[in-house]
């Protein structure tokens, strides 16, 4: 989806803290924005690195801009979609590391991909989210959206456990395992992958349920539409068992607990990175075909 670039005229800016180089990007950028009289929102963290004061957090940032920065990683990206996207502000991902599928744009793009969005020269794609319910005896105890995946594992201590599963209050079955991964198309090339799962495009109206470390060798991941609703009820006592949201945050799993998983009504809007497609960031980032193409060579 084309967007007009001269709609813009607030921009947000996150970047990773620990990043080596972000006093010396963020230090050329802000005043590169503001020379062209773009509004810029820094949040609290992104603010000290260049020894800026801001009392905003990500969400006030987000609410008040037209275009949001976001200078690290898929880390950083993962934690500023959490919170932007019921504001449907398009996102610009900067990879300021090695290995990035949604961080796709290198600093050394990042320029040229500003000019171009300003000029209303972009697109974005639309990348489905889930959300995430915790009931316990009846009431509602957590209550989170995530870009990636949802995953329910014991502590590595704990024994294997025990987890039903219902789709659209079906049962389809029960998991013996270290644990499962619930993924987005986005967060296919995440956790999953590592579990055995497919890689699915970003398009696809799916998700993937992957098991780990299953003690039934016939219990494989499988996709499901992306309208159904998922149950995952722990089965069992248990100790240490987690619920983790997109690798970043988490919270307790008790037993008799039932997880209920859904898309969410909003997307997140990512800028697609300019001369760039899908596959060729699963080249670049897997490596494939590299000794082919070095044989050939």
């Amino acid at each position: 989806m084309a967007v007009s670039g001269n709609k813009i005229k607030k921009i947000g800016v996150f970047c990773k803290p620990k990043a080596p180089s972000a006093s010396n990007i963020l230090g050329k950028l802000i005043p590169w924005l503001r020379k062209k009289n773009y509004h810029i929102f820094l949040d609290t963290s992104t603010a000290a690195i260049v020894g800026e004061t801001s009392t905003l957090d990500k969400r006030r940032v987000s609410e008040q801009t037209d275009l949001l920065i976001a200078l690290g990683g898929d880390g950083t990206l993962l934690g500023v979609a959490r919170t932007a996207h019921p504001y449907k502000v398009p996102i610009l991902a900067v990879n300021l590391g090695s290995l990035g599928f949604l961080a796709a744009i290198s600093i050394e793009e990042l320029y040229p991909t500003l000019e171009n969005i300003l000029a209303g020269k972009f697109e974005i794609e639309n990348r489905m989210l889930l959300n995430a319910c915790v009931w316990r005896n009846g009431n509602q105890v957590e209550n989170h959206n995530v870009l990636n995946d949802i995953v329910i594992n014991k502590s590595v201590v704990a024994r294997v456990i025990n987890l039903q599963v219902f789709v659209n209050d079906q049962y389809m079955t029960s998991y013996r395992a270290d644990g499962l991964i619930i993924a987005t198309p986005t967060g296919s090339t995440a956790y999953s992958l590592s579990a055995g799962g497919p890689i699915i495009h970003p398009s696809m109206h799916t998700l993937v349920l992957s098991p780990i470390c299953p003690l039934m060798l016939t219990n494989r991941s499988i996709l499901i539409p992306d309208q159904s609703v998922i149950q995952v009820k722990l089965s069992g006592k248990y100790d240490n068992v987690r619920i983790t949201l997109d690798g970043q945050e988490g919270y307790d799993m008790k037993a008799e607990d039932i997880l209920e998983i859904k898309k969410t009504k909003t997307t997140l809007q990512l800028i697609r990175g300019p001369n760039k497609n899908y596959y060729q960031i699963l080249r670049d980032k897997l490596h494939w075909g590299t000794q082919i193409e070095n044989a050939i060579a």
